[in-house]
């Protein structure tokens, strides 16, 4: 009997609420490219694998009628211009970039979908098997930011330039432009048909880290003196490039060099906000595409360096960070903000089923999910 009443009785409880995505916001740097080196880059069939791959994940994970995480009240199939909101600076990559994601977030409807009845009568079918246009706002700032080696040429901040340049007067600059000669002289059977004596230095460190990154993804066989490239020398070209462009979006006593993560962060919180206080008449998801420097200051802000050292490093093509609006409470009606959170999600690459996206804590936090 007392088993009986005792099962009766948890069986008069309610139900613990599982987690209910509101929101979403994507910011996501581009798939593979040409070199900044050779202007104008342009994103090659492997980036836009890259960022199509990318954008199946989260479409399984976010908008499909199945799921794991689905949007509340997201439409699963036709896409809903209201409910999704796309944006991208005017450069070419990045455009083409997030044209290709959106291909996948809502790929073709396929037949029995793309057709329309016209008043006479006449059957108009939709080109492309029912391809789903979705326009691609231009961001405000970050035009042309792929065909520009200089991190700040696109913020469009004179402030942040000058924080940016004070780096190159600083002993550690200095230091590194001293002990890294030789070593970057002597790359210049692999990088001397674009830098010469005078330009292949650490100044440079990152326009030439990128160049010989592209050459070793499409051209492994038959670059200038290929053989130089050992695993040893990449890597080191390419810490040296990610020491360099860190102290140029980041400096922690110099807040305005990180004015493209400030802008973004204040991007995040405007559209989770609207998402939070007009649920009827704002997205349920954002998408933007971005250059890196926008991720490593964003990065610096957060405070992630501590959390993990691989933030230091200049994201790879088409990693995303995800800002995910949760509740536990029902999602209808829609939640009291008290009853919201926040919880931020990365990966550094392309995102897919074997290797998805990560929680970790802001702003020093030790939680993932933030109030």
């Amino acid at each position: 009997m007392l088993s009986q009443a005792l099962l009766l009785a948890c069986a008069a409880l309610p139900l613990a609420q599982a987690e209910t995505v509101l929101g979403l916001y994507i910011f996501h740097r581009h798939g593979d490219r040409t070199a900044k080196a050779t202007p104008p880059a342009n994103l090659t069939d492997f980036g836009y694998q890259e960022v199509f791959t990318s954008g199946t994940w989260f479409r399984d994970q976010y908008i499909s009628s199945t799921a794991a995480s689905q949007i509340s009240g997201i439409e699963p199939d036709l896409v809903k211009l209201g409910q999704l909101s796309a944006s991208a600076p005017l450069d070419n990559v990045l455009q083409s970039s997030a044209i290709g994601f959106l291909s996948a977030l809502y790929p073709p409807v396929g037949s029995g979908m793309d057709t329309e009845t016209l008043r006479n009568g006449t059957v108009v079918q939709a080109p492309l098997n029912g391809f789903q246009l979705i326009p691609v706002e231009i961001a405000t700032s970050g035009g042309n930011s792929e065909d520009s080696a200089w991190l700040q040429g696109s913020s469009g901040c004179a402030g942040a330039t000058t924080s940016s340049n004070e780096y190159f007067y600083t002993p550690d600059y200095m230091d590194l432009l001293n002990s890294t000669m030789d070593f970057y002289q002597g790359l210049l059977p692999m990088i001397n048909g674009t830098f010469n004596t005078s330009t292949a230095t650490f100044k440079n460190a990152y326009t030439i880290f990128d160049l010989l990154n592209v050459a070793s993804i499409h051209n492994s066989t038959n670059f200038n003196a290929s053989t130089l490239l050992t695993p040893s020398t990449f890597s080191q070209v390419r810490t040296l490039a990610d020491h360099h462009e860190w102290n140029l979006a980041y400096n922690a006593s110099a807040p305005v060099r990180a004015i493209q993560g400030a802008t973004l962060a204040a991007q995040i919180l405007q559209a989770l906000n609207a998402t939070v206080t007009s649920p009827k008449s704002s997205p349920k998801l954002n998408v933007q595409f971005g250059a890196y420097g926008s991720f490593t200051s964003f990065f610096g802000l957060a405070g992630l360096l501590p959390v993990n050292t691989d933030f230091y490093g200049v994201a790879d093509y088409a990693s995303a960070m995800v800002f995910e609006l949760v509740t536990n409470s029902s999602a209808t009606p829609f939640p009291a903000p008290e009853d919201i959170a926040v919880r931020f999600r990365f990966h550094n690459g392309t995102t897919s089923n074997i290797s998805t996206p990560a929680a970790y804590p802001l702003f020093g936090q030790q939680a993932t999910v933030l109030p």
